[in-house]
């Protein structure tokens, strides 16, 4: 049997051997796993081909490329052990201090913004491992950082454009942090927002490229062909980001897939994110590929004990496999590293007014008696089922009119209320009966703020509740302005249109006279930072998403204005309701969230159940036992 590499495959000729079909079985595994996973080259299997065939006592001969390839990899592994090693003794504490103010000097002749002490620490980190990942808490300033060791390997003529993959939500922010870092705006394009032919041709202007360079995860996944030969030519040298990492998470996944795919040709790769709670450990696979596509640290036999201590919910070994095959590999600042002044929060218990605990009541008693027929159905329908009723429960919590709006995007219709005319006739005269207890609350609460000359932001998860809520408070002589998704986010085009970025910028500005912004977690709880101008959030109603929740409430306490000023949280929930129950498990899982990253490693000991939140809540409130 001779193993040949060509065109960056492997390649083996079997003619005279005998092979058993369980060993034909498993060469074909490994020669068919470039294919299966879209990739170019399945060159990383031929060390564990040499390996089994050798077990297997099957003789064989390597080319002079093959054996090339495997001596190139080797040097790769040691030169790899190397840089684990180094990284591991600095988060140790352990690391050349001369070399380390050498390079914190350098970068204050770089950057206009000098770097707090965490986030020089993360720099040289990042400069020690040259693909790494930050998973900092929010407020952190991870963006300073990764434009701290862009500008360090600009000036040592490594790089010359930065990259940026993420959500709508960061472009902004990557662009004002670029100015205040490095002192001068960036030459940006924005990819994400032209029309196609527009896209191409910016992928084919290379003689001149960009400083910076934003794209959301979408319109990667469309382009990432272009991006990759974009990546690729000779004349750009990148230093590709993935912010927000948290998006890629799903193994196998669409995004995942793409981010990896024009993983390669970049020059150094970066991932962020503030939010370490994957739903898997092998989350961390996704990342760890992205950073050492040739080298991922969890390989073969680790990644499947990963697996395994998965299904099992094993943590004390993953933890121990994590920690040292990829704790070095990545920096984390703590919140009780930031220097910030504390969080205060308050929970206003609020009776519900007539009309809407009438409704509510009916939808839980329905709900109540639905859930003992449940278990005898389609999994699936049931749990779209549990989906969209713990949705309507939680309307009625929100603004009772909500109800009258169909659920089509949940999959879900079924008639909550069933054929009770009276209480359909109520949701269509409600505004007509009476305003929302909360909303009440909501503006004797802001009146007491705007005496005390606070801007406050309002967090509410319903559309249609935020609409009605801005409508009274302008009614009220309140001015308040929303952001939404409804709200486009600055892109080229929109000149005299009202953005995301426009509106947050009058309202952080003091003098603006607007001192209420509404804002939808899935739209404004991450990349917006609020904290400078604004110490006081509300939450009209809450849903059981920690990420989101964690991300909202980082909004009005960050590096930069935290250190001077409290921030103050106030929850409006109703009385004897599951308003209580969604802060109390936000809160549980919030306490857990703390105990983990208050540690140096940041996944310990999680909870890494797949189940829907609804789903979970569902079943907690009003499962088998709860119904009967």
């Amino acid at each position: 049997m001779k193993i040949d590499v060509q065109d960056n495959q492997i390649a083996i000729d079997t003619e005279g051997t005998s092979l058993s079909k369980a060993q034909e079985y498993q060469l074909g595994y490994w020669l068919g796993r470039a294919k299966s996973r879209d990739e170019s080259s399945n060159l990383e299997h031929l060390g564990s081909i040499v390996q089994y065939l050798e077990k297997q006592g099957l003789d064989f001969e390597l080319s002079d490329a093959a054996q090339e390839y495997l001596q190139d990899q080797a040097r790769a592994v040691g030169d790899h052990m190397s840089l684990l090693a180094t990284a591991r003794d600095f988060k140790d504490g352990n690391f050349d201090v001369d070399d380390f103010n050498q390079f914190t000097e350098s970068l204050d002749k770089l950057i206009q913004r000098q770097l707090k002490d965490h986030q020089q620490k993360a720099a040289y980190h990042l400069s020690l491992i040259g693909n790494g990942a930050n998973f900092s808490v929010p407020g952190s300033g991870k963006t300073s950082v990764v434009l701290s060791h862009f500008q360090k390997l600009r000036e040592e003529q490594k790089v010359n454009t930065l990259f940026v993959v993420g959500p709508v939500a960061c472009f902004q922010p990557w662009q004002d942090e670029y100015e205040a870092v490095l002192g001068k705006k960036p030459k940006v394009k924005i990819l994400s927002g032209l029309q196609k032919d527009a896209r191409l041709f910016a992928y084919l202007e290379t003689s001149s490229p960009k400083d910076l360079y934003l794209i959301t995860f979408q319109t990667l996944l469309n382009d990432a062909g272009s991006i990759k030969k974009f990546l690729a030519n000779r004349r750009i040298k990148s230093l590709l980001v993935i912010d927000e990492a948290h998006y890629m998470k799903k193994l196998g996944g669409d995004w995942a897939n793409a981010v990896l795919s024009v993983a390669q040709p970049a020059t150094y790769r970066c991932v962020l994110t503030g939010t370490p709670i994957p739903r898997s450990y092998m989350d961390l696979w996704n990342l760890m590929e992205f950073l050492w596509l040739d080298n991922n640290p969890i390989q073969g036999e680790d990644r499947a004990k990963l697996q395994i201590y998965d299904e099992s919910h094993d943590s004390g070994a993953a933890i121990d496999l994590l920690d040292d095959k990829v704790g070095p590999l990545f920096y984390r600042v703590r919140k009780s590293d930031l220097g910030l002044k504390p969080q205060t929060r308050q929970s206003i218990l609020i009776p519900m007014n007539k009309n809407e605990r009438r409704v509510y009541d009916a939808i839980v008693t329905k709900i109540r008696a639905y859930s003992r027929d449940d278990y005898v159905g389609n999994i699936d329908l049931i749990r779209k089922l549990q989906r969209g009723r713990m949705m309507r429960i939680r309307q009625s919590l929100s603004y009772t009119k909500l109800l009258t709006s169909a659920l089509d995007d949940e999959g879900y219709n079924e008639d909550i209320l069933g054929s009770d005319g009276d209480l359909g006739q109520l949701l269509i005269d409600y505004d007509k009966l009476e305003r929302p207890a909360k909303m009440d609350e909501l503006l004797l609460k802001i009146r007491g703020l705007q005496n005390q000359k606070q801007k406050v932001v309002v967090w509410s998860n319903f559309i249609g509740t935020i609409d009605f809520m801005l409508e009274m408070l302008n009614s009220e002589g309140i001015r308040a302005k929303k952001i939404t998704g409804q709200i486009p986010a600055e892109r080229e085009g929109l000149v005299n249109e009202e953005t995301r970025e426009k509106i947050r910028e009058e309202f952080i500005d003091l003098n603006s006279g607007l001192d209420v912004l509404i804002a939808n977690p899935a739209a404004c709880a991450e990349s917006i930072s609020l904290h400078k101008t604004c110490h006081h959030a509300i939450y009209y109603d809450l849903s059981y998403n920690l990420a989101q929740y964690l991300q909202s409430m980082d909004r009005i306490h960050r590096v930069g204005g935290s250190e001077q000023n409290e921030a103050h949280y106030d929850f409006l929930l109703y009385e004897d309701t599951i308003d209580t129950d969604i802060l109390e498990s936000l809160d549980e899982k919030a306490d857990k969230m703390s105990a983990i990253v208050d540690k140096d490693y940041s996944i310990y000991s999680l909870d890494m159940s797949t189940t829907n939140e609804d789903e979970e809540a569902y079943e907690r409130l009003f499962g088998q036992n709860q119904g009967t």
